[in-house]
């Protein structure tokens, strides 16, 4: 196994104690904050110093590289992006309190998904669709190494599908602007320019998530292994189930505990250095 080690910049002192703490026999320091520990052991005291020290942390095996993977499963609100984009809406509308406890404790798991949708779709009645566009023009913005991890999945040809349980409206926007090759989200119900409070069709939750990237994989003919799902919340779960590298990115403790990697401390970008050869 190798320990990838990652942050703003990793300390000698603590490339030191990580190499110690893990028997690693070779130390290859790939840039100032990210470390590649050969040979590590998955030992106690590991995750603990990593979190002390800021540090992210992920044990792969050595022969994993990207050109093994084929589609890239990604999130939307709070991990594609930095923003929850219904919490944006209601800002506009003057609800924003009310919407961001909803979706806090949707993303907790406290609460389920779709109900925790219609509560939220249902208080933005009203709203000029405007608020829309400028959502997306004032407040939207792509994750740290967002658009770097993007591009080298696509030169390595990883097909990428985004789900979320946010909406057409960004999501479309979105696919178009990056060059993604799939996605799937709630549409808004907008009547003479005003939300009408209501999504048209069924409502995106965690197993249309799931059911989505199984039908892409199926579609594209991949095993589990050749997946990635990148996701931050409790109606990510099921879908990062179904691949073969699970990431919870700056994730809520309920996803954080079901990933096989957490970045807490890097951006988007962190995710090519959990491969090798990318």
């Amino acid at each position: 196994m190798h320990l990838v080690i990652q942050g703003a910049a990793v300390a000698e002192r603590d490339l030191e104690q990580l190499s110690q703490l893990s028997g690693a026999r070779q130390v290859l320091r790939l840039s100032p904050g990210v470390c590649r520990l050969i040979g590590a052991q998955q030992r106690p005291g590991i995750a603990e110093y990593c979190a002390r020290a800021r540090l992210d942390f992920g044990f792969v095996p050595e022969e994993r590289k990207l050109a093994d993977m084929e589609l890239l499963v990604i999130d939307m609100d709070s991990t594609l992006i930095t923003i929850e984009c219904i919490d944006e809406i209601a800002d506009m509308a003057g609800v924003r309190a009310e919407v961001s406890a909803i979706t806090a404790a949707a993303m907790s798991g406290e609460i389920d998904y779709a109900e925790s949708l219609r509560l939220r779709v249902g208080l933005l009645q009203g709203l000029d669709e405007g608020a829309l566009a400028r959502v997306y023009d004032e407040r939207l913005r792509l994750s740290p190494g967002a658009e770097t991890m993007l591009a080298a999945m696509q030169r390595a040809g990883v097909k990428t599908l985004l789900v979320s349980g946010g909406f057409s409206f960004f999501t479309e926007r979105l696919k178009t602007r990056l060059g993604l090759d799939y996605s799937i989200s709630n549409v808004l119900n907008i009547e003479d320019g005003r939300l009408t409070g209501r999504v048209i069709g069924g409502i995106v939750d965690a197993e249309a998530k799931a059911a989505k990237l199984r039908s892409v994989r199926d579609e594209l003919g991949l095993a589990t292994a050749r997946v990635i799902a990148i996701g931050d919340g409790a109606n990510d779960l099921a879908m990062m189930a179904e691949a073969g590298v699970s990431i919870a990115y700056r994730a809520k403790p309920v996803a954080r505990g079901k990933a096989d990697y957490t970045l807490d401390y890097v951006g988007l970008d962190g995710v090519l250095n959990l491969f090798a050869g990318n």
